[in-house]
């Protein structure tokens, strides 16, 4: 709690509702508030260091700490509807990442829509996978994950190496994903009060420009309706109070149907992509310990 009473989970609604003037927010605003938060991001932590790179011809920003490193590799895919966003925005989570793992954590700054519609994304992202694999990472010492559209990427990235033969990665890891682009779950309406980020309308506006009058029902663009046997371990973290339940809901049930090892958690009163506030929401180093674990057990379980 903090001095005020308050939980802390509150204060960082209030903080959202601040910065976006509420879950109607334009598509405008938003790419506007986006980039002044991620300028506004502190300095790593000591102990870390942040560099530009590229991976299969997109540029992306490797984290890594200085001393004791491991030889894993997280690719993580960032959020923002395709249609905004970029590493700098989501350092709050993937510099905790790489401080609480050791691992090494690449960042893909993927094309955007609308001027790179579906499925550039997904293009990029196969690409700098395959550059990894490339480049002599084995592949089950590498994870994949993302938030909100970033965690849609990161399923359809699978999707797409196992569709290709590549060697897929130890696991996965998906937070708050957006899954089905039609935005038919229920949860959009039941969870629309609690919901200081996203509403239906906004997120089939983003649908929209990211399709470019492709067909939303593409497992490459909502794979939770997608064929995913064959996936790897795969964890799953939703907030109770976010419109997206439902997408997290049915991939969670779609992949322990097609036999994937499968963790879903849906966290009590927590909203979209709260991971983000790794230092600042309890919740958040919690959930960030859970994906910790997960991703030690799968590499454990991957290791020659």
């Amino acid at each position: 709690m903090t001095e005020l009473g308050e939980r802390p989970i509150d204060v960082v609604r209030a903080m959202l509702t601040s910065l976006l003037g509420g879950p109607d927010a334009s598509i405008a605003h938003r790419r506007a508030q986006a980039a002044l938060f991620a300028a506004s991001q502190p300095p790593p932590p000591p102990g870390l260091r942040i560099a530009p790179t590229v991976l299969g011809g997109v540029p992306a920003e490797t984290i890594e700490v200085e001393e004791d490193a491991k030889p894993h590799l997280f690719l993580h895919l960032h959020g923002g509807g395709y249609v905004m966003g970029d590493p700098g925005g989501s350092r709050g989570f993937t510099t905790a990442l790489a401080l609480a793992t050791r691992a090494r954590v690449v960042s893909l700054d993927y094309r955007l829509a609308p001027d790179h519609p579906f499925p550039a994304a997904v293009d990029d992202a196969l690409a700098a996978y395959a550059d990894v694999l490339a480049q002599g990472a084995p592949s089950g010492r590498v994870a994949i994950g993302g938030e909100s559209a970033g965690g849609g990427l990161t399923v359809a990235l699978l999707l797409a190496i196992r569709d290709a033969g590549l060697p897929l990665p130890a696991c996965a890891v998906v937070m708050s994903p957006w899954v089905d682009l039609t935005c038919a779950g229920d949860s959009y309406d039941t969870r629309a009060a609690r919901d200081p980020l996203l509403t239906r309308d906004v997120l089939l506006e983003m649908a929209d420009q990211y399709l470019g009058g492709r067909d939303p029902r593409s497992p490459f663009a909502s794979p939770a309706g997608a064929d995913l046997s064959g996936l790897p371990p795969l964890l799953i973290q939703v907030g109770a109070d976010e419109v997206l339940l439902d997408d997290a809901i049915a991939l969670g049930k779609g992949a322990q149907a097609a036999g994937v090892r499968t963790q879903l958690e849906i966290w009590p009163d927590m909203i979209h992509v709260w991971q983000m506030f790794a230092g600042t929401l309890p919740q958040a180093d919690e959930a960030i310990q859970r994906i910790v674990e997960f991703l030690a057990r799968s590499w454990r379980a991957e290791a020659p």
